[in-house]
């Protein structure tokens, strides 16, 4: 059993864990389009993460620069590294609710894949916190899955935490969207 761990990176010195943490709501009764701040039901969740996020000690926190990825991570500590690669995808919603994405998927990926590793050669073997967004999240993911984009059906919830351990070229995801700390 050690060695099916030690193949998905579990136990494994020098391995970084990378949280994947999808900023707070922002949209619940939003007035402001542009940059929105946290809702006051964001910020709650924001709290619950931070609350959440003490125990875990991270070595880092970095995160996007909207309003909302930064309120998010100051809930989990004052020092926050600015990233501006950890921004969502650019899109746009069309009046059907469907979205139109700018950013090509690859793009996403290449820039979701060089944060995480300059993130990890900054902290190697610890942990580190990036607050993003949720397609740009999931672009990671699915590349960290070797998937086609497309394939990985998820939308993180709001302040929810998926994990990648990272050790050399390898990475494995440990979860996805965990939400504990909501319920």
């Amino acid at each position: 059993m050690l060695a099916l761990e030690a193949a998905f990176l579990i136990g494994v010195e020098g391995v970084t864990e990378v949280w994947l943490v999808r900023h707070a709501d922002c949209y619940h009764q939003m007035t402001e389009v542009d940059d929105p701040p946290l809702s006051d039901i964001g910020r709650e969740q924001a709290r619950k993460l931070g609350v959440r996020m003490r125990g875990a000690k991270p070595a880092a926190i970095y995160s996007s620069p909207y309003r909302r990825a930064m309120e998010t991570a100051r809930a989990i500590a004052d020092d926050v590294r600015v990233d501006d690669r950890l921004v969502e995808m650019a899109l746009e919603i069309d009046a059907d609710g469907s979205l139109d994405f700018q950013e090509t998927p690859d793009s996403a990926v290449q820039r979701m894949r060089a944060v995480v590793a300059d993130a990890v050669a900054a902290h190697e073997g610890g942990r580190i916190v990036l607050v993003s967004h949720g397609a740009s999240i999931i672009a990671c993911l699915t590349d960290a899955m070797h998937l086609e984009t497309g394939q990985l059906r998820l939308l993180p919830y709001y302040t929810s935490i998926s994990t990648l351990r990272v050790l050399g070229d390898r990475r494995m995801v440990g979860t996805f969207g965990d939400i504990a700390h909501l319920e």
